[in-house]
């Protein structure tokens, strides 16, 4: 065993050899004062183990020795005795404070020298021990925390029919494009640690596809504009569910998560969704996760189309084919493009099967600092976060030991426990799962390869009060050498709870987030709906418009045109009948759709009358055309156009007013119907 070293830094060179005489059993090495002790630092010092400074010495004295060690992080790596006879309180207290570990007065005893030197030795080789231990073991959980998001991440892919690697593909994609970022421009300083964080969470970017019904996600041909909407929805989808998980809203993670998933779609035009976001408006983490996200898409094979070459992928994002983003960021995707290239392939991250494992299973022997504890219990904590967050019911199970391990979540709703040892003899499983049903997961288990991985198994799981249908998704992890099975992971999905939810989602997609009232789209879907079951009736359509919305926005502030725009839907409500229908077509523009019999004048009248109103102490007036099926016919389409050219007259006319289509008048429709007019 190699011998500790020791470095002895004294202008006498008399001290210098009775301390080393002292000292034989150690390496001993010299320096004659401060200065010669910090040039022997700086070339390394990575081999001393011990450090016996004097005080009063000339060039630079023990003092600046260590306020030097201090300023260049060495104190906390090599600990230092002062042996000196200048022992006042204040030389000590100083010492102290610059960090020395222990103070020797002179003369000094040789025991209590060498006792000391032996106890500061072992005291700190077992500190850096436990360091590495803990540093060992606090990365592990890191480890098992990018693990349990990638487990969730690739649950999505799974069910989302897209390349198995798109997960990790957009993060290091996004890793090389913020690293770029960060070398050309200082308008986004990111630290490393935000770096990485930001990597992490963009793997979370497409979760609220988990709530989309497969034959949307996974339709060959193009999207219908019904099944788009329900499709866009997954951004917002996937913030909601972060966005419910109170007790983490505070988590670094969290915040970058919820900003990556919900405006990833987001353009920097203002044209993207949810939320029409525009430039600097969106999260930087956002704007790179969402240009990773189209090249990635651009340059993988999907359902719906072939991959393009890296080539062609560039030159339609910088054409603008996929949308506008940040012009820094188009810069960052144009250098290298090789690195670019390659990045889909290079740089493998780790896996659960090449990782090591150090596992304190008795802390308190080891000594271990409650914070490090604190950390590897947030580390527990965050697993089991991500285990819950989109309750499911999630299972790891491993064959060696025989476990089954089930998400808190899962385990509550199927009433078994979170753990369970040796599952093929135990009954309670079997109670739940058909032993047909086990039987066809072994199957898949012992047939799956790792080129083909994932499989779907659908079943009846019996639990609560019944028999419920149940879509399992599994993949299979096997060891580094592909030979062996190391586990297997899956999600289980509650069928008819799916085609629930997405059933919300595509109510959701019909309405206005603000007004509550329907949109556009769900708007004339209802209205060409009721002309088609009630083609004998008279219809008028009315659409409104709030005079000098703009105005009220700019001296008012946004957020108190969203509360008119509130009002505005409210009083609709109470104008028409439950049978009439109400939409908000965007902006301050809205629709109002209704059956008359007679005197439909008088009820235009009163409808209009209770439209406008006084709201925080502003007037807020509306202009209104008019439009009746007995003129145009029962065309949606054309009692749009009637409605939209009477709406001009009122306006032409002095606003606050409204008026009926007259197609005497004349039919030609204003070239920018949102030019000063409609302001």
């Amino acid at each position: 065993m190699d011998k500790a070293k020791i470095l002895i830094v004294d202008d006498s060179e008399m001290n210098r050899a009775i301390l080393a005489d002292m000292l034989s059993e150690y390496e001993i090495v010299e320096a004659e004062d401060g200065r010669e002790a910090v040039e022997l630092l700086e070339r390394g010092f990575d081999d001393i183990s011990l450090m016996l400074l004097d005080i009063v010495m000339p060039n630079l004295d023990g003092f600046g020795v260590l306020e030097t060690m201090n300023v260049r992080g060495w104190i906390e790596d090599l600990p230092v005795i002062i042996i000196s006879a200048e022992n006042g309180s204040k030389q000590v207290e100083r010492a102290y404070e610059l960090g020395a570990t222990d103070f020797i007065a002179r003369p000094f005893d040789s025991m209590v020298v060498q006792r000391r030197v032996v106890n500061t030795i072992i005291l700190y080789a077992k500190q850096k021990r436990l360091m590495r231990i803990a540093e060992e073991q606090v990365r592990e959980k890191e480890r098992y925390n990018d693990l349990m998001i990638d487990i969730l991440s690739q649950i999505v892919e799974f069910r989302n029919g897209e390349s198995g690697p798109h997960i990790q593909h957009v993060r290091r994609i996004t890793q090389l494009l913020l690293t770029r970022l960060q070398a050309r421009s200082d308008r986004y300083p990111l630290t490393a640690a935000e770096i990485s964080l930001i990597c992490t969470a963009s793997s979370l970017h497409d979760i609220g596809k988990i709530v989309i019904d497969d034959k949307i996600l996974n339709k060959p041909g193009r999207l219908t504009p019904e099944e788009f909407a329900i499709m866009k929805t997954h951004s917002a989808a996937g913030s909601d569910m972060l966005k419910n998980l109170h007790d983490h809203q505070q988590e670094p993670l969290v915040k970058r998560a919820m900003e990556i998933c919900r405006w990833h779609h987001e353009r920097w035009d203002g044209k993207g969704y949810p939320d029409g976001l525009k430039g600097d408006e969106i999260p930087i983490s956002a704007q790179v996760v969402a240009l990773a996200d189209v090249y990635d898409a651009l340059t993988s094979k999907r359902v719906y189309k072939p991959p393009f070459s890296h080539e062609e992928a560039i030159k339609m994002i910088l054409g603008g084919e996929c949308g506008a983003f940040n012009p820094v960021l188009l810069e960052c995707i144009s250098d290298n493009d090789e690195q670019l290239e390659n990045a889909r392939d290079d740089f493998p991250m780790e896996n659960a099967q090449t990782r090591p494992r150090i596992i304190l299973d008795e802390p308190e022997k080891t000594g271990i600092s409650q914070r490090t504890l604190d950390l590897i219990d947030q580390e527990r904590m965050r697993n089991s976060y991500f285990a819950s967050m989109t309750e499911t019911i999630q299972v790891v199970f491993t064959p060696d030991p025989s476990m089954i391990r089930l998400s808190p979540w899962g385990a509550k709703k199927l009433g078994l426990d979170e753990i369970i040892m040796d599952p093929s003899h135990d009954e309670k499983i079997f109670n739940v799962v058909d032993r047909d049903t086990w039987k066809r997961m072994g199957e898949f288990v012992r047939n799956a390869t790792p080129k083909e991985p994932e499989g779907r198994i659908e079943c009846p799981l019996h639990y609560g009060s019944g028999t419920r249908w149940h879509r399992i998704m599994l993949r299979v992890l096997f060891s580094e050498d592909r030979k062996r099975v190391e586990s297997v992971i899956g999600t289980v999905v509650d069928i008819h709870d799916s085609q629930t939810k997405i059933q919300e989602l595509a109510n959701r997609a019909m309405l206005d987030n603000l007004t509550g009232l329907l949109n556009r789209a769900g708007g004339r879907e209802r209205i060409e709906r009721l002309m088609e079951d009630h083609p004998e009736g008279n219809f008028a359509l009315a659409e409104i418009d709030i005079d000098d919305f703009k105005k009220i926005n700019d001296q008012m502030g946004h957020m108190f045109g969203d509360k008119v725009l509130q009002e505005l839907g409210v009083r609709m409500k109470r104008s028409v009948r439950s049978s009439d229908i109400c939409c908000r077509a965007g902006g301050e523009e809205f629709f109002i759709f209704l059956f008359y019999n007679t005197d439909i004048e008088r009820t235009v009248e009163r409808i209009y009358k209770g439209l406008c109103f006084e709201y925080g102490g502003r007037s807020v007036t509306v202009s209104m055309g008019v439009a009746l099926s007995q003129t145009e016919g029962l065309s949606y389409e054309g009692l749009y156009r009637a409605a939209d050219m009477a709406l001009y007259e009122a306006k032409r006319a002095g606003k606050k007013q409204f008026k009926f289509y007259d197609p005497q008048a004349g039919r030609k429709t204003p070239e920018d119907k949102e030019g000063s007019e409609r302001q």
